[in-house]
């Protein structure tokens, strides 16, 4: 591992603290491109407007048009956190606008696989809808729109994954990644587009005097879901998602929330009020996504509709313990997929450019999961391959790939799809994160077409995994109260949490919980506890390490401690 240090605009970070902010946060934002203090305005009013999202007013259009004549609109769903907030907020916006009949499906991992399909819009067809309404998924969907459109329903696609050539026929695509569209946030998750639409379909029942702007309905109700959403998808955090994030974390912090959420934060020992994006992407996201992944996300979207506080308490119990099934599955097959992936090289040698690690035991829903884990330990693009469980697809094979800087997962998807016709049955996803099917015979065929992509489009230098710090830490703030300065914070994907680094010398180490290492560090003489979690190999008496700050409480006592991130080893 190679650690290198963010720099840091010496002009930014002054105006930031001449403009009142905290010296520290001034470095930290500045690092991240901040320039200005209008930037980190966190106002709804600062947020992109809707008009900018090409479709959203077509959207808006067709959708009060479907309020005016009372007619039944079905979302279709994702099973994903991201998906599932965004069904929950179409609905409950939907509603608000004065929908009367919103109704959802959501595709069965297994038996349906992704997004809209033929089956899907017959399902729909068959519920008694007139509009059909994708979230989160769609502008890959190009037989299933076809199919719902011949049974004559109308169909609004919102979506933000990567468009192919083709688009699918619908009546409406709002998608800011569409050709032609403008919007600024390209990282906009699907439940932020689903928001925008409700944001430019409410604009336009103002425009036909259904509301005023003093009695209109208030969206931003919806807004801890779209935080939830937002940092669990791992969409990369610009200025308007983290906008959208600051206000939804707000709200939640002040008790604003649904019931599920609530729920949620109860089962899993967390603090509404003290709320962070950590609690989002690492606490409530996994116990909705578990739902997908091994169960029915029915379960995650009535924990996010109810407004019933038994009912929600109930139901993020049973997502608490799914998730817990979860971890087991994933722990037993992370251990047996990464021996897998540790066989294709020598000790002593790099891993090959790419990796691909198949069994027929591996469970499809936690395949993203395992191949993240790997990409993390072994620094290289991964897919991790699940036989599919769908009847008559039993020959199939569903992966889920997890990519490193300067390696774009569907880029490289795509061109294995040109060089080798017919090896992808269907794809799909973003740069980091992506999903194939492909037929059992031509797993080998895949694994090398992937290999070859990756040995031309990766160097010795992106090889090397590399964690970008904000360098030392000054004395002056090792205190324990800067914990919870930084923690109220909106980090994430694209605008990363602190992590310091500098030379530790370290006093003594040993191992807790058997793969811990507990250590007692000397930062700048002066003595400080640090843990590595999941580490268990001994360091040096002194060692440049990355470290986060936290603390521990111990009888009513807080104590600041070092999280380890990693320690710089020498190039090979």
């Amino acid at each position: 591992m190679k650690i290198t240090t963010r720099d840091i605009p010496p002009r930014a970070a002054w105006a930031l603290e001449q403009a009142g902010v905290h010296p520290l946060l001034a470095r930290l934002y500045a690092a991240r491109g901040v320039n200005a203090m209008d930037e980190l305005d966190e106002g709804l009013n600062r947020l992109l407007p809707p008009a900018g999202l090409r479709g959203s007013a077509e959207a808006a259009t067709l959708l009060a048009d479907a309020i005016a004549r009372d007619q039944r609109l079905c979302i279709v769903a994702d099973y994903d956190c991201d998906g599932a907030t965004a069904c929950a907020v179409g609905i409950r916006g939907l509603r608000l606008l004065g929908a009367r009949h919103v109704a959802y499906i959501v595709p069965d991992r297994v038996r349906d696989g992704y997004g809209l399909t033929a089956p899907i819009a017959q399902r729909v067809k068959d519920s008694g809808a007139d509009v059909l309404i994708t979230v989160d998924n769609g502008i890959a969907s190009i037989d299933g729109v076809a199919h719902a459109r011949a049974l004559g329903l109308q169909v609004l696609v919102t979506d933000h994954h990567l468009p192919a050539s083709e688009l699918p026929q619908a009546d409406v695509i709002v998608n800011p990644n569409q050709p032609g569209c403008g919007f600024e946030s390209k990282s906009i998750a699907g439940v932020g587009v689903m928001f925008y639409v409700l944001l430019a379909l409410r604009s336009e029942l103002r425009t036909r005097g259904v509301f005023t702007a003093q009695n209109q309905p208030k969206l931003d109700t919806l807004l801890p879901m779209v935080a939830m959403g937002t940092v669990a998808d791992v969409v990369r955090l610009d200025a308007n998602n983290r906008r959208l994030v600051a206000q939804g974390l707000k709200r939640v912090r002040a008790g604003a929330l649904p019931a599920g959420m609530a729920g949620l934060f109860s089962a899993a020992g967390r603090s509404a009020p003290v709320a962070t994006t950590f609690d989002f992407g690492f606490a409530l996201g996994p116990r909705i996504n578990a739902a997908g992944r091994l169960s029915d996300m029915t379960l995650g979207i009535e924990c996010l509709l109810t407004d019933d506080p038994q009912k929600a308490a109930e139901l993020a119990r049973q997502l608490d313990a799914i998730n817990r099934e979860r971890r087991e599955i994933e722990g037993d097959m992370r251990a047996q997929a990464m021996e897998i992936a540790e066989s294709l090289f020598e000790d002593g040698e790099e891993p090959p450019p790419a990796i691909c690690v198949f069994d027929p035991d591996f469970h499809e829903g936690v395949v993203g999961i395992v191949a993240s884990r790997i990409k993390d330990k072994l620094h290289r693009p991964t897919f991790v391959f699940a036989a599919s469980q769908a009847p008559g697809k039993e020959h199939e094979l569903k992966g889920s790939g997890r990519s490193i800087p300067g390696f774009h997962l569907r880029d490289a998807l795509d061109l294995v799809a040109k060089r080798h016709p017919g090896v992808l049955l269907r794809f799909g996803g973003h740069a980091m994160a992506a999903g194939c099917t492909v037929a059992e015979e031509h797993l080998d065929t895949f694994e090398q077409a992937l290999a070859e992509v990756a040995m031309q489009w990766l160097d010795a230098a992106t090889l090397q995994r590399r964690l970008e710090t904000d360098g030392p830490l000054a004395p002056e703030y090792r205190r324990v109260d800067l914990v919870d300065t930084l923690h109220k914070e909106v980090w994430g994907q694209g605008f990363a949490p602190p992590v310091f680094s500098e030379e530790l010398d370290v006093v003594s180490q040993r191992l807790v919980g058997e793969k811990h290492l507990a250590l007692k560090l000397l930062h700048q003489g002066t003595p400080i506890d640090g843990i590595w979690f999941n580490h268990t190999d001994n360091l040096p008496a002194r060692a440049r390490m990355a470290f986060r700050l936290d603390a521990d409480e111990w009888n009513g006592t807080r104590k600041l401690k070092f999280l380890i991130e990693g320690v710089e080893t020498p190039a090979r």
